[in-house]
């Protein structure tokens, strides 16, 4: 029964919603338990970047933004982030094949390009730059229109 539990949690962490748990007890009653993901503040000032982030990227960074450890890096705390805001919104718009290091470890996964517009990779950044208790700032369109997106 461990394994069903664990699957149904994974894909609420992924689908960033409540889900029932139903457990079977050895005696054939029901037990119901509800998982609720709490809401971030950046949700409410950033929402079309949480409804980007939700849908492209919580598979690898997480509903926490804390990656996944030696495949994915954190975006939370995150000194690579922080570094360089343009660079973040290039790297979503392009993707990235070179190793980086965040916090003193580095990542080798590339990254594919996650969105198609300017608007798109600068909406989700702000997000990024402020979810989790992130206090990054936040970074403008006109910042970015230089940009060139590569396919």
């Amino acid at each position: 029964m461990k394994k069903p539990v664990l699957l149904l949690l994974m894909i609420a962490i992924i689908s960033g919603s409540s889900i029932a748990i139903f457990n079977a007890e050895a005696n054939n009653e029901t037990t119901v338990s509800a998982i609720n993901l709490p809401d971030d503040p950046a949700d409410a000032k950033f929402p079309k970047g949480a409804k980007i982030y939700k849908e492209k990227c919580v598979a690898c960074h997480q509903t926490t933004g804390l990656g996944v450890p030696n495949a994915f890096p954190p975006l939370k705390d995150a000194d690579y982030l922080f570094a360089d805001k343009k660079r973040a919104v290039r790297q979503v718009l392009n993707g990235n094949n070179t190793p980086i290091t965040v916090n003193g470890v580095t990542y080798t996964i590339p990254m594919p390009p996650q969105v198609d517009t300017h608007e798109d990779a600068v909406a989700v950044i702000n997000y990024v730059l402020n979810a989790w208790g992130n206090n990054g700032g936040t970074i403008k369109l006109d910042d970015v229109k230089d940009i060139e997106i590569i396919r």
